[in-house]
């Protein structure tokens, strides 16, 4: 009897590659065998309640793949080749797809196609003084600790790395007697390991909403329980959290204090004393995911969450990425002793070792004051690429549209009018060969329709003007069309 396929409307794979993945897996099996013949498009569609041209698309590629002949008149028959008379994994099959994990938006750059891309936060690579890098390489490769360096080494980290952060952080007053530091692959893999450390599947995490997708998709993906707490120009609504805290009684609180990504709002001093208040009554673990604290442009420094706190159990996450070079890939974390020791336990079960080099030329680079010069010139030109932004959204953008004024990171967080929706609308942006990140990627438990997020900081302050005009055009293409059909309703107040 001929095998019906199992199809499930509900997944993110298409129904004529489901189709397409059974009936291959069938044919490399055996199941079905050299000349079978399967059913007609249209017998087989009836069968399984589809659109003919579904099953017509399975059929056509099965026959791209030599793994289907069609014969007119006669039908369609198997002719699998002898190249899968012993077939491997069906990695189609085994690998479902991740709706947790979306693709970032993207658009291949060649020298006919300059495109002006809004949609990573990372610094510039016209400002890397690859010369100074150079030198604290040779430095650190002619000194006497080279082989040493290049031996497998600490998990923990360079130990002369985090004795230099330690010392730091203690004269910050960031660092407590109880505290201790581990070095990362990057903020990424602090908040991996945070979370492989403190949640179970089921846990509830408070995340800032909308969020940077990175944060959101490692807690989803380990099963934790988001809850989307509404960010403002004070940052997280405190309220929300005293609910949500009450409510949920979750295991983590994780927070960006200053120019949160993606809308580049910082959190007043009243509010972080609020948060740390609210988190110690309900005892829930307060990270504090400070990757940008050190691009302030304009106004007076606040101190972290981490400092304020008088119990020291705030764990905080920093990172050389945004104010060095995000290649290196070196983060770190500050926690209580007890917790550094079982982070330090996990990091070794995954990555064992720790590259040492890669610490050692930042730790060279920062001793000789290149990286406080490098950081000035990030400043600088910081400053005036949020300025370059600000001015271009307010010339450009078009009436109802709203957006945010940080003053420092990278980061700026626009709100189209309805019913703009800016997922929609990326495509036609990259045709114009500009592209940002749509609001549907920094969601947590409210939609971003017409949120989007321009990430200033690697981009020309022309290049800049340029792209916030184009895309200024765009939208205000879209919001005529809808006006002339009607669906475009009055502007929305400006807050």
């Amino acid at each position: 009897m001929f095998p019906l396929p199992q199809l499930d409307p509900g997944s993110q794979v298409p129904l004529y590659r489901q189709l397409h993945s059974q009936f291959r897996h069938w044919i490399e099996t055996g199941r079905l065998g050299q000349g079978e013949r399967l059913p007609s498009t249209r017998s087989l569609a009836g069968l399984l309640g589809l659109n003919r041209a579904t099953v017509a698309a399975c059929y056509s590629l099965l026959e791209s793949e030599g793994l289907l002949h069609g014969q007119v008149g006669r039908g369609s028959f198997v002719t699998a080749p002898a190249s899968l008379a012993s077939p491997g994994l069906d990695w189609d099959r085994l690998l479902e797809p991740s709706p947790s994990l979306p693709a970032s938006p993207s658009l291949p750059a060649g020298p006919g196609n300059p495109v002006i891309s809004f949609a990573t936060a990372r610094p510039s690579e016209d400002l890397f003084p690859t010369a100074r890098v150079l030198s604290a390489c040779r430095d650190v490769l002619s000194g006497p600790q080279a082989p040493a360096i290049l031996q497998l080494g600490s998990p923990g980290g360079y130990p002369p790395l985090r004795e230099y952060l330690l010392e730091a952080a203690r004269g910050a007053l960031l660092a407590r007697d109880g505290d201790d530091l581990l070095i990362t692959s990057g903020c990424q893999q602090a908040l991996d390991l945070v979370q492989r450390a403190l949640v179970q599947p089921g846990d509830a995490v408070l995340l800032e909403d909308p969020v940077y997708p990175g944060v959101k998709n490692l807690f989803q993906r380990a099963g934790a329980r988001l809850i989307g707490l509404a960010v403002g120009p004070q940052g997280i609504d405190i309220d929300q959290l005293q609910n949500a805290l009450q409510r949920e009684r979750p295991r983590l609180l994780v927070v960006t204090p200053n120019f949160q990504n993606p809308t580049g709002a910082t959190l007043p001093l009243a509010e972080r004393r609020a948060i740390l208040n609210c988190a110690r009554q309900s005892g829930t673990i307060v990270v504090e995911n400070d990757i940008y604290g050190e691009l302030r442009y304009h106004g007076d420094s606040l101190p972290s969450l981490k400092e304020l706190d008088g119990s020291g159990d705030t764990v905080l996450l920093r990172s050389f990425s945004k104010i060095a070079f995000p290649g290196l890939r070196v983060g770190w974390i500050l926690a209580p002793r007890p917790l550094i020791a079982r982070l330090a336990e996990i990091k070794q079960l995954t990555d064992l070792h720790t590259d040492h080099l890669s610490q050692a030329v930042l730790l060279r680079f920062t001793e000789t004051g290149d990286l406080a010069a490098h950081r000035q010139r990030i400043l600088a030109a910081g400053a005036e690429r949020l300025a370059a932004v600000l001015a271009a959204c307010e010339r450009f953008l078009p009436d109802g549209a709203r957006f945010t004024h940080p003053q420092g990171g990278m980061n700026l967080w626009v709100k189209l009018p309805a019913p703009l929706d800016s997922a929609d609308l990326l495509p036609r942006a990259e045709r114009e060969n500009v592209t940002y990140t749509p609001g549907k990627y920094f969601e947590v438990s409210h939609r971003q329709p017409g949120g989007l997020r321009l990430s200033f900081a690697g981009l020309a302050p022309d290049k800049i003007r340029q792209g916030v005009a184009a895309l200024g055009r765009l939208f205000q293409s879209e919001i005529e069309r809808h006006r002339e059909a009607g669906a475009y309703g009055p502007a929305p107040a400006m807050v």
